[in-house]
């Protein structure tokens, strides 16, 4: 043990002490608000595009105008407004696709460091785009700030899940998601057309995406490196000792030192696995659909059209410009609000339970947006109720689907193939954003009031696949979680073994189900 380690200890518990399971301690405390800033920054670019869409829309005109003293055709605006939205899931794919190598070459305290330079240029971008009357400088600050936010994706969650023990590691997993929902509330209120939402100060709206970063660019120096990165990937176990003692307040770290040692040398004959090699390997194919279909159940869910489209949403079911501008608000704070709610629920009643009632309480509120959308005109008091039902299919979003396909990937893989599983999830999780953020404005010309028809069947489907497949992963470490997936593949013996979940334990065992020779 070096001495550095050992005078680190001095002022702590005896160095036989139990550790303190859970304890919440100032440098886990400022980790913790540090990463989360990431969140926060992909939460309030997910949400700053919405309220200022017809400023924006404006300011397009207004600049082609300037350029050629013609304005802009109605289909080059529809087009050259749902790239602008849409272009920020551009940049969050390539960044996604890059994060797991990205944190595994820069480790995940410096790759977040780093990431800010992005945000940084982005921002500079859409302060300046107004006064050069570009509306390219803005959609190109939009694929740097998705960039941006595609690696955050990956990071943040990586980071709070390997600096958690294994009892709060749902509660800061759901924290993501909290600084998701805080980002997105505080572009609603910001997005207010008496603050910065009207056509004077959108472009400062924008340009306000440097805040979370330099938050983060002076915390992050004061927090400590991933323990779990360090002794697993870097191999370093001195220095990965010095951050569990920071973290955990005590130096009775011997529990989380033996669980990581344990995955080391499970590690060790499995080597580091790329992308490509998770694809062709059998025995991780089912974590990883199930990983993937999660993300799909997340954005596929309509989420992202309330996320980018409400305002127009509440508008087309006959609310005023400035009530709608205000009722997106409600998005943001019910998120807020339910966030908080499920962070001790995470760990309580469980991510499986969580995730399926909250695509359940989706699928009856989705069908019910098609219902009000569609007779406000036979019924006066429909379209308060298309908002007030928006809200509540946000609640049950809030819940589960929100927050928990971020961690599930984390908790369902060890070491090895965690960052390769982390990337290809954040890439689907991307991919499918800019799907729906591009294509829904055409769902909505096309399908009028029934554009929401496509999520509810997706919901439904959702469902039933997670139903069968997600395993609980409340309260068990990591190497448990992953050898019960190489005791299944060893036990069933061949390649047509189903996953069936056990009710008693809502764990998912793998019961080999032999095919009659009938």
């Amino acid at each position: 043990m070096s001495s550095s380690l050992g005078n680190s200890r001095d002022h702590l518990s005896p160095d036989n002490a139990p550790p303190l399971r859970g304890k919440i301690t100032g440098y886990l405390s400022v980790a913790v608000f540090s990463a989360v800033m990431g969140a926060v920054q992909f939460g309030y670019n997910t949400g700053v595009i919405n309220a200022p869409e017809k400023k924006i829309k404006d300011f397009m005109n207004e600049s082609h105008t300037y350029r050629y003293d013609t304005p802009i055709d109605e289909n080059t605006q529809l087009n050259l407004y749902s790239l602008l939205v849409a272009i920020f899931a551009v940049g969050g794919m390539l960044g996604g696709l890059m994060a797991g190598w990205w944190a595994d070459f820069f480790g995940r305290k410096f790759g977040m460091l780093l990431n800010n330079a992005f945000a940084f240029a982005a921002g500079g971008l859409f302060f300046f785009s107004r006064e050069a009357h570009s509306y390219e400088m803005i959609i190109v600050a939009r694929l740097l700030i998705g960039f941006n936010c595609g690696l955050y994706t990956g990071l943040t969650p990586l980071y709070l899940t390997e600096i958690a023990t294994a009892d709060i590691r749902g509660a800061l997993g759901t924290l993501h998601q909290f600084g998701v929902t805080i980002g997105i509330f505080l572009s609603q209120i910001l997005g207010f057309p008496e603050i910065f939402g009207n056509g004077e100060y959108w472009h400062i709206l924008l340009g306000l995406c440097v805040a979370p970063s330099a938050l983060q660019v002076f915390t992050m120096p004061f927090c400590p490196e991933s323990p779990r990165y360090l002794l697993l990937t870097k191999e370093k176990e001195n220095d990965a000792m010095n951050a569990l003692v920071k973290l955990r307040g005590t130096s009775g770290v011997d529990d989380d030192l033996n669980e990581m040692r344990q995955e080391h040398q499970a590690m060790q004959s499995e080597k580091k696995i790329g992308i490509l090699h998770l694809l062709r390997k059998k025995s991780l194919r089912m974590p990883l659909v199930i990983s993937i279909v999660m993300h799909l159940s997340q954005q596929l869910s309509g989420i992202n059209a309330i996320f980018y489209y409400s305002f127009k949403l509440f508008t087309s079911a006959g609310i005023s410009d400035d009530l709608a501008a205000h009722a997106t608000s409600g998005i943001g704070g019910i998120m807020l609000v339910m966030t908080l709610i499920t962070i001790p629920l995470m760990d309580r009643i469980g991510r499986r339970t969580l995730h399926l009632t909250g695509l359940a309480g989706m699928f009856v509120f989705s069908i019910l947006i098609t219902i009000t959308l569609s007779f406000t005109d036979k019924v006066p008091w429909f379209d308060t109720a298309n908002v007030v039902v928006s809200l509540v299919y946000v609640v049950f979003f809030a819940m589960g689907p929100g927050s928990i396909p971020w961690m599930i990937v984390a908790e369902l893989f060890t070491q090895g193939p965690r960052v390769s599983a982390m990337s290809i999830s954040v890439l689907i999780n991307w991919a499918c954003n800019f799907a729906v953020g591009y294509v829904f404005p055409i769902m909505q010309k096309e399908l009028n009031n029934f554009s929401f028809l496509p999520f509810t069947a997706f919901l439904l489907l959702f469902w039933i696949f997670i139903y069968v497949y997600l395993p609980e992963t409340k309260n068990r470490t990591f190497e448990d979680i992953a050898s019960s997936w190489n005791k299944s593949q060893s036990e069933a013996g061949n390649p047509q073994a189903k996953y069936i979940p056990t009710e008693d334990t809502a764990i998912v065992e793998f019961q080999q189900q032999q095919r009659s020779n009938r």
